[in-house]
């Protein structure tokens, strides 16, 4: 059986910040010769627009140090990301911790370099149950027979683990509420709630602090005090971003030095990705996933029971 410590399981093997060498202008002339074009994808946690806005200046920050053009890759789905990376198409990736394990699983030749952190240093975050503040939801056992609004199957807090802490509870997600819905990212989810499609939904949080639900009041998508949390997970190990094996080494030492500096060199952008809700990334490496790959076969087991 899974416990917290596998799933969070990664602060042990994180590392300091790599030290910065200047980039030298031949090594970004062959990069530019070979790699063209680098593509950089990232899971859909929110609407493109967001997206757009958050990264666009992540890849020219990017482009700029590496001396070649990096594009942003806007993803329908977190399979996309996983499929891209696995066929090689996608070099650099954003992902949610399930989604990286999944592709790790797939075969996907890519290493993780870097691991988001909070503003207090820590590196996990949590999945929660919303209910709307006027619902008469207490617990999750409250909502037999009511309609419950998962994310993705490849999201980390808004799939795997709470179909994990459901079966923790000794519910079968398919038999106890009347509908299942995946809704497609952590902000449909909401609305989703919001709009009464479902009755309650999962989503990343953070802290009292940061969420993705006080993400989307600060857009004035919703009002935070409209929902209420009904059930908290334990920590969970924090998103990594993930570059293809194949690369030079050369260049994905480049890549994740640059990436390693941007929050000291470009705090700027580095702030509008968070809100300036984000501690530095860090350095990370595939071990610390393999609490998450533990997770994703917990659940593949569950779907084979079902």
């Amino acid at each position: 059986m899974l416990n917290r410590r596998m799933l969070l399981g990664a602060g042990a093997l994180l590392a300091s910040p790599l030290a910065v060498p200047s980039l030298a202008r031949a090594q970004s002339a062959a990069w530019a010769k070979a790699y063209p074009e680098l593509v950089f994808a990232i899971i859909p946690s929110e609407n493109a627009s967001g997206v757009i806005d958050r990264w666009s200046p992540f890849t020219e920050y990017l482009s700029k140090k590496l001396g070649t053009k990096v594009t942003l890759r806007i993803a329908n789905d977190y399979a996309a990301v996983i499929e891209g990376q696995r066929s090689g198409n996608i070099h650099i990736a954003s992902y949610g911790p399930s989604s990286f394990a999944r592709a790790l699983m797939t075969g996907a030749k890519v290493e993780a370099f870097a691991i988001e952190t909070n503003l207090d240093g820590t590196k996990g975050y949590y999945s929660v149950f919303y209910v709307k503040k006027d619902s008469p939801f207490q617990k999750v056992q409250d909502l037999k027979g009511k309609n419950l609004g998962l994310v993705d199957p490849n999201s980390t807090s808004g799939n795997n683990v709470p179909r994990f802490s459901l079966d923790k509870m000794g519910i079968k997600p398919d038999e106890f509420f009347g509908k299942v819905v995946y809704t497609g990212s952590h902000e449909n989810a909401i609305i989703a709630l919001q709009q009464g499609t479902v009755d309650m939904a999962a989503n990343w949080w953070n802290d009292e602090q940061e969420s993705n639900l006080l993400r989307m009041a600060r857009k004035n998508m919703v009002k935070a005090e409209d929902f209420r949390i009904v059930f908290k997970s334990e920590q969970i190990v924090n998103s990594p971003m993930a570059y293809l094996t194949s690369l030079p080494e050369d260049l994905r030492t480049a890549i994740r030095t640059a990436v390693l500096a941007m929050p000291t060199e470009n705090k700027a952008a580095f702030d509008k990705i968070y809100d300036g809700k984000s501690g530095p990334w860090m350095p990370v490496d595939n071990s610390a996933y393999q609490p998450i790959i533990e997770l994703n076969r917990f659940v593949d087991s569950l779907r084979r029971r079902a």
